[in-house]
């Protein structure tokens, strides 16, 4: 509350109207928010037109963006999605990390999973190797924040004694998971909820995020290694969803905030001078982590146009970036003349992101071999996949579920006979593949035997009927949910084998995707969310 006093009136409403004006601009222009907060923040302070001449109170209170930041990602890290992907995350995004090293070394989460959720590509295999490698970089974020402060120069006993320290602090961070999540956050919350009333249920949000991160503070870290513990240990409970909508407000604003004050630390006069070091450096950047990421994803086997398109599209500097350099400025680890050079940097490849993901595409088009068969493909999509939905017969019915799983970040394969609707799915970067469905080798090739459910959408009644029937005969524990054209079809695809059967007169697409949603373990909550969203843009 001292530092909220200490932030006059005039400068608080200033920088409020420069986040409304600026971050509409921003996403007009199809750029990040994080680019409309740094031009406000740019703008109004005293490198620009000094609006705002002092920036320390700002930045007290900026400091909990963060904090929330860092607890919304414990809170998207649940062990189930850790172990779907450990291969790239712990694999190939620890080498990405280590390779690249630094604040320079993070891509921006926000600005790749929006362009992936704009083109439909979430659950595709290029976006599950991009956000499997975000996910490290994310995690990488917290022992590199508890490890900034023992770097300040008289402030430790240099870097092995600090990394030692930071390890020695994990340790006993985890502990901290394993006592907290048994004994006190599930009975607390559970407590609250049975209130009903919304301001208890965030007032014990606020208790924990802030209390966690008290508590990492006074063990000589920072606030934001604690809310990171506080958002994993809440990932796995039924609270998550509550917990993140309720906290997402403050997150969103305190986080403008956060990026606001970087932008009014940026030294516009000195940044102009040092242009061409600038420019210089993100050319670097630019060219070479595409080609680090490229070299790394073809030692872990995969294909080079998969490797080039995430090369690319994750080349530009991101969010974190800025935390870090943001907060070595502040504790006196980078000088100011580097700081701002390398913010700057930061600032002018995030904003190359939607030409290099379509430079991406483009250059691993001319990598992909036209005329290999499909049954080679399919291996390729599916070789890392557990726990996907294989999808037979992608036409209305098929693309509405595709899409539903896809928005939840549920891989997919699907299987079409149709030729023309193939090549346009594939066209669109869908994970679509020509074959029939009753064949086991092509089952095999798209990982049956690992995959969490089957959804038959065949329009012809008997090509369904062969399909679950060889499903059932050769996957006896496979969950099948099928599509059926009445009451007679229906008996007939439970005869051969079908757990779950969905009359076309009953919103096929979307109770079949809520069906899969729901063998995949997706809370409740959020499948109700994607029905009224998809029953909203089907209307609109």
């Amino acid at each position: 509350m001292h530092a909220a006093a200490d932030v006059p009136l005039h400068a608080v409403l200033i920088l409020l109207l420069a986040a409304i004006v600026a971050v509409p601009l921003a996403q007009r222009l199809k750029a990040s928010p994080v680019l409309g907060y740094l031009a406000a923040g740019l703008v109004v302070g005293p490198f620009g037109f000094g609006f705002v001449e002092h920036t320390g109170e700002a930045e007290r209170l900026s400091e909990f963006g963060v904090v929330f930041l860092l607890f919304t990602i414990g809170l998207d890290m649940p062990l189930q999605r850790l172990q779907a992907m450990w291969r790239y995350i712990f694999g190939l995004g620890l080498a990405q990390v280590l390779v690249t090293g630094g604040a320079l070394a993070f891509a921006s989460t926000a600005a790749v999973r929006q362009l992936l959720a704009e083109r439909g590509e979430l659950a595709s295999r290029v976006g599950r190797v991009a956000l499997a490698v975000l996910l490290f970089q994310d995690l990488a974020v917290v022992p590199l924040l508890a490890l900034l402060p023992l770097l300040v120069p008289g402030g430790g006993s240099g870097v092995a004694a600090a990394l030692g320290l930071a390890l020695a602090k994990g340790v006993a961070a985890i502990v901290l998971i394993l006592l907290l999540g048994r004994l006190v956050l599930r009975p607390l919350f559970r407590l609250s909820a049975t209130t009903r009333i919304r301001e208890t249920f965030a007032a014990t949000n606020l208790l924990v995020v802030l209390g966690l991160g008290w508590a990492t503070a006074e063990a000589g870290m920072s606030m934001a290694p604690g809310a990171f513990l506080a958002g994993l240990l809440l990932a796995e409970t039924e609270y998550r969803h509550q917990v993140e909508a309720d906290i997402q407000p403050f997150r969103g604003l305190l986080l403008g905030l956060f990026f606001i004050t970087v932008g009014m630390v940026i030294d516009t006069p000195l940044v102009l001078r040092q242009w061409p070091a600038v420019l210089s450096l993100s050319a670097a950047l630019l060219a070479g982590k595409p080609l680090i990421l490229w070299a790394l994803a073809r030692l872990f086997r995969l294909s080079s146009p998969v490797a080039i398109r995430v090369g690319l599209l994750l080349s530009q500097c991101g969010e974190f970036a800025f935390v870090i350099l943001g907060i070595a400025q502040q504790l006196g680890i980078l000088a100011h003349r580097d700081g701002a050079v390398l913010i700057a940097t930061v600032a002018l490849t995030m904003a190359t992101t939607p030409l290099m993901a379509a430079a991406g595409r483009r250059l691993a088009a001319l990598f992909q071999a036209p005329h290999a068969p499909e049954g080679e493909l399919m291996a390729e999509e599916t070789m890392d996949l557990s726990r996907h939905v294989i999808i037979a017969g992608y036409g209305r019915i098929g693309q509405i579920v595709g899409q539903m799983l896809a928005e939840q970040h549920i891989p997919y394969v699907a299987i079409e006979q149709s030729v023309p609707l193939v090549e346009a799915s594939r066209k669109r970067d869908r994970p679509v593949y020509f074959g029939d469905a009753t064949r086991a080798e092509l089952l095999d090739a798209v990982g049956v035997d690992r995959a969490s459910a089957a959804l038959i959408t065949l329009d012809q009644a008997d090509a369904a009927e062969r399909v679950v029937a060889a499903l059932r005969r050769n996957h006896p524990d496979l969950r099948i949910i099928a599509r059926s054209r009445d009451a007679e079809h229906a008996r007939r695809l439970e005869q051969a084998g079908a757990n779950d059967v969905i009359l076309e007169a009953l919103e096929p697409g979307l109770q079949m995707g809520a069906a899969a949603l729901r063998v995949c373990g997706t809370p409740v909550a959020a499948i109700d969310r994607a029905l009224d969203a998809m029953r909203h843009a089907a209307a609109g």
